[in-house]
Formats: C-alpha cells, sequence, structure tokens
C-alpha cells in the first residue's frame, strides 16, 4: 500500500512538471521548493514526521520530547524526589541541535528530485550540556518529601533497677555521593539514546541507608547487661544510729571487674570503701574533749571507750552483700562497740562522770542527770590510785565479793570500768567526798553511797562510757 502511494505522487509530481513544463513553469516549481524552508512529504526526523514543518518548528518539537522525561526516585512505594532533565543541569544544545536540523533541510534540498520523489529519513544527534553543580544540588536527600531520620545504635539503659537494651533505630539517612551516581548512571543513558525515552523511575535500594553499628543482639552488650543486672539490686544501708550511709549501684559499678563473660568484685576497692568510713566514724583509741559538769573542758590523747569497725570483716560482709544482690540495712560489723550512737557522737547524753580531784559523781542519761554525789576514790599512790581516762563499764553485776592481796569485801551493786577498777556502793563508809580518799582512799574502785549506787545500777546499761579526771 506504502509504495502505491509513492508511486502515485511521483507520477502525479512529473504530470506537474510536465505541465510546467509545457507552460515554461518547471524550473520555477523546483525553486520555490528549494526555497520554502519546510520539509517535504515523507521526511522524518530521529523518527519524527517533519512533513510540512519548518526547522524551528522542528528544533521546538525535538527540543520539548528530549527534554520531556523526568527521573522518580522511590523510598518503598511513596515518591520521595521528582526531577526534570533540566533540574539536574541536564540541558539540550541547542545550536547543535538547531544547526543540525538547518543541516538536514539542505541535504533534503541538495536532492531536490529525490527528496520530492521519496522524502527523506534524517537522524542527528541531540546532545546535552551538564552543569554538576545544578546536579549535586538537586539530586541530593536535603530535597527528598521525607526528612531524614538518623539511625542509632542499640543501648544499654538502666531504669534506676534493672538495666535493659534499648533497640536500635534504623534510619533513612545515607551518603548523597552514592544517590548521584546511581542517579548520573541512569540519566546518562538516557539522555545518550538516540530516541526520547519515557519517565525513568529508581527504588532507593535498602543498602542505601546508613545501618546502626550495634544491635539489640551485640553479644557483648548483652553479656554486660546480664553482669550488670546481677549486681545492680544490691543497696547496703549501714546505721549509724539515725545517721545512714548507703552504697548503691552507682558506687558499686565501678568495683566490678569484667573478664569476658566474667565478672568479680574489686576487694581492694571495696576495702578502700571500708577504710574511709572507718576513719570516719570510728572512735575507739582516738583524741577526745569532754565539758564536764562545772563547765571545764578536759581532753583526752586517747579513749578506751567507743566504736571501731572491724575491717576485714566489713570488707567481706560487704562483698557478701553486694553479690546477694538484694537490699539490705544493718549495723557494720564491730570489733569494738559502745552503747550507743548517732554518727561520731557515741556518748549521746549518757555517761558516768567521776572528778577524782573534788571527789564527786554524776550520773546522765539521755541528757537528763539521774543522780550527783559525793564518792571516794583510790589512795592517790602508784599501787591504788583511780584511773583517769575515758573507759566502757561492759556489765554490771550484784553480790559479788571484791578481793585483793590482803582483802576481800562484799559489795551488792558492781559495775567495773577499767584494770579491776569499779562503781560500787561502800556500806562500810559513814562518810564520802571531801580528803577522804587521801588517807583512806580505795583500793581504785569509786565508792558510793549505797542508795546512789543503787540508783545507778538499776538505771545503767551495759557499755555505758564513763569519764574520770582530775582538775586544777
Amino acid at each position: 500500500m506504502e509504495k502505491k502511494h509513492k508511486g502515485l505522487r511521483i507520477a502525479i509530481i512529473l504530470i506537474v512538471l510536465v505541465l510546467l513544463a509545457g507552460f515554461g513553469g518547471a524550473g520555477y516549481y523546483l525553486y520555490q521548493q528549494a526555497n520554502s524552508g519546510l520539509f517535504f512529504e515523507e521526511t522524518t526526523v530521529n523518527g519524527y514526521d517533519v512533513s510540512g514543518m519548518n526547522v524551528t518548528e522542528v528544533f521546538k518539537m525535538l527540543k520539548a520530547d528530549y527534554s520531556a522525561p523526568t527521573v522518580t526516585i522511590l523510598e518503598g512505594e511513596e515518591t520521595a524526589l521528582t526531577l526534570t532533565l533540566s533540574q539536574m543541569g541536564y540541558t539540550i544544545d541547542e545550536t547543535q541541535l538547531f544547526g543540525d536540523i538547518q543541516t538536514c533541510l539542505r541535504e533534503q534540498n541538495q536532492g531536490l528530485l529525490s527528496s520530492l520523489y521519496e522524502g527523506n529519513t534524517f537522524e542527528v544527534e541531540v546532545s546535552f550540556n551538564f552543569d554538576e553543580s545544578v546536579f549535586l544540588s538537586a539530586v541530593t536527600a536535603e530535597n527528598f518529601a521525607v526528612a531524614r531520620t538518623e539511625s542509632t545504635d542499640a543501648t544499654l539503659e538502666y531504669d534506676g533497677s534493672e538495666y535493659y537494651i534499648e533497640a536500635e533505630v534504623y534510619g533513612t539517612e545515607f551518603d548523597d555521593a552514592d544517590l548521584q551516581v546511581m542517579v548520573k548512571d541512569c540519566v546518562d543513558k538516557l539522555v545518550a539514546n538516540s530516541r526520547p525515552q519515557e519517565d525513568v523511575v529508581i527504588t532507593l535500594p535498602e543498602s542505601f541507608y546508613y545501618l546502626p553499628a550495634v544491635t539489640q543482639d551485640d553479644l557483648d552488650m548483652n553479656s554486660l547487661m546480664d553482669i550488670y543486672n546481677s549486681y545492680c539490686k544490691a543497696v547496703i544501708t549501714l546505721t549509724f544510729g539515725e545517721e545512714t550511709v548507703t552504697l548503691d549501684w552507682s558506687v558499686i559499678q565501678d568495683w566490678i571487674i569484667i573478664d569476658g563473660e566474667l565478672a568479680s568484685i574489686d576487694e581492694e576497692q571495696v576495702e578502700s570503701f571500708v577504710y574511709n568510713l572507718a576513719a570516719t566514724y570510728n572512735t575507739l583509741y582516738l583524741p577526745r574533749t569532754f565539758t564536764t559538769s562545772n563547765g571545764d573542758t578536759i581532753t583526752y590523747e586517747s579513749s578506751d571507750y567507743g566504736y571501731q569497725i572491724d575491717q576485714s570483716a566489713e570488707v567481706e560482709q560487704l562483698i557478701a552483700d553486694i553479690t546477694s544482690n538484694t537490699e539490705v540495712t544493718r549495723e557494720p560489723v564491730y570489733s569494738t562497740e559502745g552503747r550507743t550512737r548517732n554518727g561520731t557522737d557515741d556518748i549521746c547524753g549518757t555517761y558516768v562522770e567521776v572528778d577524782l580531784t573534788s571527789q564527786h559523781i554524776w550520773y546522765y542519761k539521755d541528757g537528763e542527770l539521774i543522780v550527783e554525789s559525793d564518792c571516794v576514790t583510790g589512795k592517790p599512790t602508784e599501787e591504788r590510785e583511780t584511773a583517769t581516762g575515758v573507759f566502757m563499764i561492759p556489765y554490771k553485776q550484784m553480790n559479788v565479793t571484791l578481793s585483793g592481796d590482803t582483802w576481800e569485801t562484799d559489795v551488792t551493786y558492781w559495775m567495773p570500768f577499767h584494770d579491776g577498777q569499779g562503781l560500787h556502793d561502800a556500806t562500810w563508809r559513814s562518810s564520802f567526798g571531801g580528803t577522804i580518799y587521801q588517807t583512806n582512799g580505795s583500793h581504785g574502785c569509786v565508792n558510793l553511797p549505797y542508795a546512789v549506787a543503787e540508783t545507778i545500777y538499776n538505771e545503767l546499761e551495759e557499755r555505758t562510757p564513763i569519764f574520770l579526771y582530775k582538775t586544777e
């Protein structure tokens, strides 16, 4: 069918030429066709039918079609970014394209009769200029429809009671350079084709996204979580009367020694903690000042009354408490302890006071004076003088026989405090106080009127401190 139509057209053209020749117009006809500026029938450029079109019309048509394709980037099934070629810095070389179309028209006219008879099929290269700066500015995650989210690592978290793993987050950030290489490769293939192409769709691969460096399955982190959860619930509260010292995970965490999947408690750290604890709260054998009932201040270089932490036993107990991973409230392990304490105050208003100079005794309980009285202390000789110092009354006992090398005495109320010396009733004495002790003093004990000894005995608790001193 196509050949019949073409033959018919050629025949018509020949007839027209013959007729025109008869009238002398053949040359004029050919001249008109050659200078019409139009492409003849059956003429194509790059597959486009350009019959009857001028150069400008063909140029505009090719420019529009070759510039038309877009590149769409998908994330999953959602459109993230759509760009035209020009938005990506690809623009047609218009000078070259226009010139090439003009060349096609000239070639057509050079083969005028053949072109009129058969038309022409032309191919021109549609070249693109490329502006890299425009491309790099356009093809970037910053221009995506949805803002990027950051990938975050799984982390080990503590809620105040136990450890858990906060799972990693897979974000949507990626390297723009990877995106730009992928897009440019597609666009370069598109514009290099001799025929205009359809729109391009690119699905962003999952491999583009930055991945978390640490996931919730991380073996090291899970091992650390298990180790921490074996110790973090331990809360040891050491009581010093109303004052307390609490040892919890904020401190214990630094004491854990981790070796692979194994863990232990750093004993040196525990020892250091207990050493500092003892330095703060030990009162035994330390200097002590005392304000007498008469308002004088007595300074003792050392005190035989007080509290002393058994450091090795306390270290052992702390390690056991931490390992049990539970809450414990207790007193420290003492090697020696007094009657009561509140922080570093180990007297708390309860004590016996003896002024060896004035031969007077006071007994206070919880800050209240219970009884005071004259007394008789040891004769001031090397063998019989009553000791001065701060001592403990470790126990009390009734109906005791006291004896020495040459003497023996029965007492009802016996309250020892130091090296065989103690408080007791002295029913054999008819008077107390004054200077009796200088000539008829005891063998070191503090002799008391019966009623006074009875009152002190009934009120006294074991391990009560006693202060003995001399004044000027």
